[in-house]
């Protein structure tokens, strides 16, 4: 265990109050893929710039090549599983020193992991309603909306277009989801930031409500925060939380 790591289990060993706020990298170790690194969704070629396609004016322009995008790239497939770092966290939470995981992500992945709080800014794909009744669809029958005749998905009891609770560029954040996750990084005397660039606003601004004594960022690259931060591990975080020892 290096000099880095010890730390960081000197610091979870004393903190009583943890919250975390993770971005995109929190599943890279799953297989799920980011935006902006090399190999990121926004490098790939479509016939329309990625964050032009998950944004709601396209969704109402062309729905179809939105789903053709959403299903995929943005659905995780049965294979992708939690890793390390999503089952530290939900251990963390079951000894009763975590708060809550504010998470960017919307695969679900802290669930299955067995995470019970957690504020999903961005929403998930795991839920999916109808525009018109509210009907509630899981992931699957979007992927299968893939075989209808106009490839899209429409809700069985009124026909209306069946749209992911995932927050679109141009769509505000839910109020409710905003205000835990402010409660639980206020709260914290320990905020963990992993997995993120810092850079997705107003998501990011959030981080501006913890008023605790250690701030600890794991990142694979520097972020805006790392001057700020009582410890800076530049290393995926998967294998870096997989390493502590919950007390």
């Amino acid at each position: 265990m290096n000099n880095s790591i010890n730390i960081l289990q000197q610091l979870i060993n004393k903190s009583k109050k943890i919250a975390f706020f993770g971005g995109a990298g929190v599943s890279t170790e799953s297989g799920i893929p980011d935006f902006r690194s090399i190999d990121g969704l926004y490098q790939q070629k479509w016939k329309y710039p990625p964050e032009q396609i998950i944004s709601h004016s396209f969704f109402e322009y062309d729905p179809v090549e939105f789903y053709r995008f959403y299903r995929e790239k943005l659905v995780p497939s049965k294979e992708i599983k939690p890793n390390a770092a999503h089952y530290k966290l939900a251990e963390l939470e079951e000894k009763g020193k975590l708060l809550g995981v504010i998470t960017q992500n919307i695969d679900g992945l802290h669930q299955k992991a067995g995470s019970k709080k957690v504020f999903e800014l961005h929403g998930s794909t795991l839920r999916n309603y109808c525009t018109k009744c509210g009907a509630f669809y899981d992931e699957q029958f979007i992927l299968q909306s893939e075989n209808a005749p106009d490839k899209l998905p429409h809700c069985t009891k009124c026909g209306g277009i069946v749209k992911p609770d995932v927050v679109l560029y141009e769509e505000g954040l839910d109020n409710a989801i905003v205000n835990g996750a402010i409660d639980a990084i206020s709260k914290a005397d320990t905020l963990i930031i992993g997995g993120t660039s810092l850079i997705v606003y107003p998501a990011a601004g959030l981080i501006n409500y913890f008023r605790g004594e250690n701030l600890i960022l794991i990142n694979k690259s520097q972020t805006s925060c790392d001057n700020k931060a009582t410890l800076v591990i530049h290393q995926p975080i998967g294998q870096v939380l997989g390493q502590i020892k919950v007390e």
